[in-house]
């Protein structure tokens, strides 16, 4: 099974940004835990700052993915290219945040992207990207295949 983590603007900063909100830990440390948790998966991952590279990555992976982590960061909302995207691939996408959204701003209470995706997962920490993944695996047992 294959697993794409997008990750947008800022998260390359984890561990440096704001770690009384998103932690000490930077994301790739915690990607090699991930991996090493879910060793029988081919876990992926992609960063960018910028929104098209964001969309690029969706379509070149949502068509042979079977499950897309998405934290699209403050694109999340504001961007309906994002949920466009989202919604012209095949792969179930699970858009996850780090924080608890809506603890936060008012305006970081609305998503552009949620009404796209499977699901949200938000405020577990970083753990928020292992629970994206087992609800992948959930989706993907034959019982829950589509079709």
């Amino acid at each position: 099974m294959r697993i794409q983590i997008i990750n947008g603007p800022n998260i390359n900063l984890l561990g440096k940004r704001e770690p009384g909100i998103y932690g000490n830990q930077p994301f790739e440390t915690y990607l090699e835990k991930l991996r090493d948790t879910y060793s029988d998966l081919q876990i992926e991952y992609f960063q960018s700052n910028s929104e098209g590279a964001l969309i690029d990555r969706l379509h070149d992976t949502g068509f042979d993915s079977d499950g897309i982590v998405l934290n699209a960061g403050a694109y999340t909302h504001t961007s309906i290219a994002l949920q466009d995207a989202i919604r012209a691939i095949p792969a179930p996408v699970i858009e996850v945040h780090i924080s608890n959204v809506h603890k936060r701003e008012e305006f970081r209470h609305k998503s552009m992207i949620s009404c796209a995706c499977l699901g949200v997962i938000c405020g577990f920490g970083l753990d928020s990207y292992r629970l994206a993944v087992d609800a992948l695996l959930t989706q993907h047992e034959p019982d829950n295949a589509k079709g």
